[in-house]
């Protein structure tokens, strides 16, 4: 099982080394970063913050590179609904596709065409702009032009992770889903939080790990957990270990635990019971080569429609604790707004122009902060 840890967004050679040599020389296989989503110019993927994790990345032909990528500019805005819903509408219609070109051509001009993307992480959540809980319809066919933008430049391999929290949250993540011919991985972050408080629970839960599984195994993907650990039960060495098993005993292509308190396991001082039993665990394991990367099929004109589950009752959940990053290095290409062309690949019909509300203000240019949907207290 492929596993590494979300340690900073920075990638830093020295860190990676000193949390395998904390695993007796463990060979850590992924690398997880996030790009900030203050403005659009973020999302291009700054090379200055690529560039490292580029060469991380092809230093070893069974590495791994899994990025996070917003879908939107603003992304942790606090946007009402109404805003998102014609940013939603926006970007189903293209006026966004100039901007994932951009990244796309970077990371593979940067050697890695075969990054893993969890595009729009925690969409069925309230936490960030990119979520699809306003207009799913609209989201799904935005998700799609971006990955059929994407995959329009020559060379790439890219893999997209379908990445919800675990259980309704906001809403069943059912609705959300793109489609089998753009998504290639069915992740999930699985964080030790009510309202289940046992493990059982967190499998057997509407829209938990089990549905997970299941839902992949019928839709022939991998499954994955870009982000997991402790939260809202402390140091839970219990969880830890039934979380390892479980994804050492699926189909699992790689996972990341999420390393800052409180969910972290080598440098949270509180968490020392986890930290033992997730030492214990993968310190003694070989780590296999990750799976070649498949050839992404075309995306058809028209999005899928799936058919949602219903949804339970959920709880509203809880405000989020921010995760750390380092400022953004500043841009030096002036961005358009709305790129004038798409892809010719890119056929997804206009839909009809919604009112447009008080044009959102995008967030000011302070320090990207990413913040789990489950973080909240």
């Amino acid at each position: 099982m492929p596993f590494g840890a979300f340690l900073g967004s920075d990638q830093s050679n020295d860190r990676i080394n000193e949390f395998s040599s904390w695993l007796n020389h463990a060979e850590i296989q992924v690398g997880h970063t996030y790009l900030p989503g203050n403005h659009w110019e973020d999302i291009e993927g700054s090379v200055t913050l690529l560039a490292p994790w580029a060469a991380w990345r092809t230093a070893a032909t069974d590495r791994m590179l899994i990025l996070g990528v917003p879908m939107q500019q603003a992304n942790e805005g606090d946007l009402d609904d109404d805003s998102v819903r014609y940013l939603l509408a926006q970007g189903a219609a293209g006026a966004f596709d100039g901007h994932f070109l951009e990244l796309a051509r970077r990371l593979v001009a940067l050697g890695v065409p075969d990054t893993v993307i969890t595009l729009g992480w925690e969409m069925n959540g309230t936490t960030y702009s990119s979520r699809c809980h306003p207009d799913p319809a609209d989201w799904r066919t935005y998700w799609r032009r971006i990955v059929t933008t994407m995959r329009s430049i020559p060379g790439q391999r890219f893999r997209f992770d379908f990445d919800p929290t675990r259980g309704p949250d906001d809403n069943p993540w059912t609705e959300c889903y793109p489609g089998d011919d753009v998504t290639d991985v069915i992740g999930m972050d699985s964080y030790d939080m009510e309202p289940g408080s046992t493990f059982q629970d967190f499998v057997t839960e509407p829209y938990g790990l089990q549905q997970q599984v299941t839902f992949a195994a019928a839709h022939h993907k991998p499954v994955s957990y870009p982000e997991w650990g402790l939260y809202h039960y402390g140091d839970d060495p219990d969880y830890v270990r039934q979380m390892l098993a479980w994804m050492a005993t699926h189909d699992t292509l790689y996972q990341t635990v999420t390393d800052y308190c409180p969910h972290g396991v080598w440098e949270c001082d509180a968490n020392p019971g986890s930290s033992e039993a997730y030492r214990d665990f993968l310190s003694a394991v070989a780590s296999p080569s990750p799976s070649p990367s498949p050839s992404p099929s075309p995306s058809p004109s028209a999005p899928p429609s799936p058919s949602p589950s219903p949804s339970p009752t959920s709880s509203p959940s809880p405000t989020p604790s921010p995760r750390p990053f380092p400022s953004p290095p500043a841009h030096p290409v002036p961005l358009p707004e709305s790129p004038s062309t798409a892809p010719a690949a890119v056929t997804t019909p206009t839909p009809a122009a919604p009112a447009a509300p008080a044009t959102p203000t995008p967030a000011p240019a302070t320090p990207a902060r990413f913040r789990p949907v489950h973080d909240r207290l």
